[in-house]
């Protein structure tokens, strides 16, 4: 049966971020890949959105995702989208966008430790006919739209929220962003239409672990300072420690009327799991080498999460 839905804040968002490390890490070691930097650098981001930051509804779809229904079509008139997990789009609720498709592993975990999917959803993992896909897809539980070509979300968000302006929704959109981005033409465009056109009621809180899918972000492309860019385009732009929730919580309260607000969340993709210094700068997507290497890491990380190594 579908596991029911907790009593809100009945976890604390240090607990929940504590949670999605423990609930990646299992998932990696009992498949033999995974994950890992992603949950370390942006568990306290993702649990603080969902727990604290952003006004959501009850979820509309199944606890347990149900199996991929096709693509939108004139034959496909039940088609949905994994937003539903997020709540109905209703004019007072905010919308999220996981911009990085790639985080889906860490999105689906922090989904479960918020009361809003069933942990066996997870056991779906990247399985053939399932929705839960290994890069979040539009129809994958908390993804509303594709965003595997990186660099769209903020657009896609920017364009929601100047939708809702006009439409005079009260929620805001928010899009959680990896600093990979930066990289891309249209995330400037993106925050330079959003200033032009005061589109204020977009925020987004950027995961800024300096890595990427080819090693360090500095070994692929110098990308500068990263904030006075945002600020040259027109942005309210924030720095924090991304693993200080309070430090986020006055960011995300900070006044930026006339401008989308956007945060700098500087984190370390070890955080939490500091075995994986040995792998660095290839983080991306952790595969071990050997058994006593998979063995080593359960180890290491078990211990420093808390909890007792996975069996596997």
């Amino acid at each position: 049966m579908p596991s029911e839905l907790p009593l809100r804040n009945e976890k604390t968002t240090e607990e929940i971020a504590l949670g999605i490390r423990r609930r990646v890490f299992e998932h990696t070691i009992r498949n033999n890949g995974g994950y890992l930097s992603q949950a370390c650098s942006s568990a306290e981001q993702l649990a603080f959105l969902y727990n604290e930051a952003l006004h959501l509804g009850e979820p509309t779809l199944p606890m347990i995702p149900e199996p991929f229904g096709g693509v939108p079509s004139a034959n496909n008139p039940d088609y949905v989208t994994g937003a539903g997990y997020n709540g109905p789009f209703e004019p007072q609720h905010d919308r999220l966008f996981i911009a990085p498709a790639h985080y889906a592993l860490v999105a689906y975990a922090t989904l479960i430790e918020t009361g809003r999917m069933a942990p066996e959803g997870l056991e779906m993992f990247n399985k053939d006919g399932s929705s839960v896909e290994m890069i979040g897809a539009e129809h994958s539980p908390g993804m509303e739209v594709h965003n595997g070509t990186l660099g769209i979300g903020l657009s896609t968000g920017a364009g929601l929220a100047w939708g809702r302006r006009r439409n005079g929704d009260t929620g805001d959109v928010c899009v959680f962003m990896s600093d990979g981005e930066v990289q891309e033409g249209q995330t400037w465009e993106a925050v330079q239409a959003a200033a032009h056109h005061g589109i204020d009621n977009l925020w987004a809180i950027m995961d800024v672990n300096r890595q990427q899918c080819d090693g360090a972000m500095e070994d692929v492309m110098q990308v500068g300072d990263i904030r006075q860019k945002f600020t040259d385009f027109g942005a309210h732009c924030v720095e924090i420690d991304g693993h200080d929730l309070s430090a986020m919580r006055q960011a995300k309260a900070e006044k930026h009327e006339g401008k989308p607000l956007i945060i700098l969340a500087y984190s370390s993709p070890t955080h939490g799991m500091a075995i994986l210094e040995r792998r660095f700068p290839r983080l991306h997507y952790v595969r071990f080498k050997s058994q006593d290497e998979r063995a080593d890491f359960n180890q290491a990380i078990a211990a420093e999460l808390g909890i007792d190594p996975i069996a596997y």
